[in-house]
């Protein structure tokens, strides 16, 4: 990923994380093993309309490293769950933006006749709106059972369209007001990156919501999620097994304990799993193609292991 105008600590030591047993000091790195598959993401595919600077996945109109999934490749793994009864209660779909992906509709709609909860990633814009009809009839059917997360990266229009571009804070909030009006079940994920705190941060998309009679409580932290920042380029601590207790923090209270993600490289026959969101791009992170072969432990061999999850605390579950 590359460097920003945030960005301000000194660039990475390339002997950190090259090594997935022991780090650059020569400790035993820290993994993590999986608890309880409780969380299945999907990405859904790389492409985005907007091209938004410090984009956690890279995505763009024209990055299509991950190929968009389809509905049958989707229903495989959510026949994998049924089959082995994993205890899988979410599913969630990130991209790219999932609704640019013509197969989205019937995506989701397999996943919640089958009666889990669906959290959908999204910047809400035109791709959404032109599935308004069907999004509403889904809402009809399924309720509460269907979160969609708003992406909203500050809550000042300027600072939002630094990332996201000119013209892009009107069409999302248009997007916003447009799924709050008709019911849906809305939250927000927005980011810490303002060198602002955490309470000024939610006062402010307070104020926002309040103006805009959206009901999201900026206080609960499921409802405003604040993902810490992220840039693989910049130096950041290595975990080892010590860092549990100094730190404070479980190995189970980590991303990767409960999630894993289906993604599908471009040109590539068959989908794979990886720990997390966060990981689509990196092959030392694959963990095969099914789910229990995706149940083994992972190192936490990758600047984001120790940035968003041990040390931001970030998460992307909406539980």
């Amino acid at each position: 990923m590359p460097k920003t105008e945030f960005s301000s600590a000194p660039i990475l030591d390339p002997r950190k994380f090259s090594d997935p047993v022991f780090t650059a000091k020569g400790e035993r790195r820290a993994v993590v093993g999986l608890t309880r598959l409780t969380t299945l993401w999907f990405n859904t595919g790389s492409l985005c309309n907007l091209e938004c600077s410090g984009c956690y996945m890279e995505s763009s109109p024209s990055n299509d490293r991950l190929a968009y999934l389809s509905e049958d490749e989707v229903r495989n793994y959510l026949n994998e769950v049924e089959h082995a009864r994993l205890p899988v209660e979410e599913i969630g779909f990130t991209g790219g933006e999932p609704f640019m992906n013509p197969a989205f509709p019937e995506i989701l709609e397999a996943t919640l006749s089958r009666g889990y909860r669906a959290l959908v990633l999204t910047n809400a814009m035109k791709p959404l709106w032109k599935q308004k009809q069907t999004m509403l009839g889904l809402l009809a059917r399924y309720g509460d059972s269907l979160t969609i997360r708003v992406s909203i990266d500050h809550y000042a229009p300027e600072q939002h369209e630094k990332l996201r571009g000119a013209h892009s804070w009107e069409r999302m909030l248009e997007g916003l007001q447009w799924l709050s009006a008709n019911g849906f079940k809305v939250t927000v994920a927005g980011r810490t990156r303002w060198s602002e705190d955490e309470a000024s941060a939610r006062k402010g998309y307070g104020k926002l919501f309040a103006d805009l009679a959206i009901p999201v409580d900026p206080n609960d932290p499921e409802s405003l999620v604040l993902f810490p920042e992220m840039d693989d380029g910049v130096d950041v601590p290595e975990v080892s097994i010590g860092c549990w207790d100094i730190l404070g923090v479980r190995p189970d209270a980590m991303m990767c304990a409960t999630s894993r993600m289906v993604i599908k490289r471009k040109d590539a026959t068959h989908p794979v799993v990886v720990p997390c969101t966060l990981l689509p791009y990196d092959p030392q992170f694959e963990l095969g193609e099914d789910l229990n072969s995706a149940s083994r432990s992972v190192p936490l061999n990758h600047p984001h292991c120790a940035k968003f999850c041990v040390l931001g605390g970030g998460a992307c579950s909406a539980s």
